[in-house]
């Protein structure tokens, strides 16, 4: 199971390993109030990819296809969360305000895809 939350959001139980997906440390979050197994700041998008999406709803379906692209790329990133997510429940943790358009979501997509497979 792979779950998502917002960094801003309190810890659960049920959360199991919680790793960080983003490229940027959430603003106003202390590092030692975050419990995380890990931060993987290389399965997020890239630096142009983030700044060219700039969270505009009309660019997602084209900053999905490209961040996709760039997963693809890039296996050794999202491996440690695919071994994970085998393993037991992972929650990918993210800071984007809007739940629905954000990296986690397509990571999780992918991950999702990779398990099926």
């Amino acid at each position: 199971m792979i779950a998502l939350k917002r960094a801003y959001d309190p810890p659960a139980r049920s959360d199991g390993r919680r790793f960080l997906v983003e490229r940027l440390w959430p603003r106003g979050v202390k590092k030692e109030n975050l419990p995380l197994e890990s931060w993987l700041k290389d399965v997020a998008p890239s630096t142009a990819l983030r700044k060219w999406f700039s969270h505009d709803v009309e660019k997602w379906p084209e900053f999905q296809k490209r961040y996709v692209a760039e997963l693809r790329a890039n296996s050794q990133a999202w491996q440690p969360l695919l071994e994970a997510a085998r393993a037991g429940p992972v929650t990918l943790i993210y800071s984007s305000h809007d739940a629905e358009h954000n990296n986690a979501v397509v990571l999780k997509s992918f991950l999702e895809g990779k398990l099926r497979a």
